[in-house]
């Protein structure tokens, strides 16, 4: 069970930085597979995917400077349309960081403008939280 629960972890962490991966996936096939108990792997998914915003809200504080360099993590256009998303909802669009395309970017960009620590990682850990548990509850229907 360490080794699944780590692997989801890891996997959840890696899927919320600028690595394209989809933990949704794994986290389905653990819940039909009952490797562990299902709210103990939504409770990890959450926390590795919140520790890996948590790591682009930092890159967001000290690099944003960068933002205009070739390899900055996150290209001009998905940087834009965070920055756009923050101009027309504010710290409240990070309860869609769990987004495909404008998540990532969106907690990149929250560091960058100085969004607080407290309400960004509770924002986020909202709206990861709830999309795993979707994520949860769809499996149980379909398995």
């Amino acid at each position: 069970m360490e080794l699944s629960l780590g692997g989801l972890f890891l996997g959840a962490f890696l899927a919320a930085t600028v690595v394209p991966l989809s933990s949704e996936v794994g986290l389905a096939a653990l819940i039909a597979a009952d490797a562990a108990p299902a709210a103990l792997l939504v409770a990890v998914a959450t926390a590795g995917n919140v520790l890996g915003s948590a790591v682009n809200w930092l890159l967001g504080r000290g690099a944003a400077r960068f933002r205009h360099r070739p390899w900055f993590p996150v290209d001009a256009a998905r940087f834009a349309r965070a920055e756009a998303w923050f101009a027309r909802w504010g710290q409240w669009s990070l309860l869609f960081a769990w987004l495909p395309v404008v998540g990532d970017p969106l907690t990149l960009v929250a560091g960058a403008l100085g969004v607080r620590w407290w309400p960004f990682v509770l924002l986020v850990a909202i709206g990861k939280a709830a999309r795993y548990a979707v994520v949860w509850a769809g499996t149980r229907m379909v398995a």
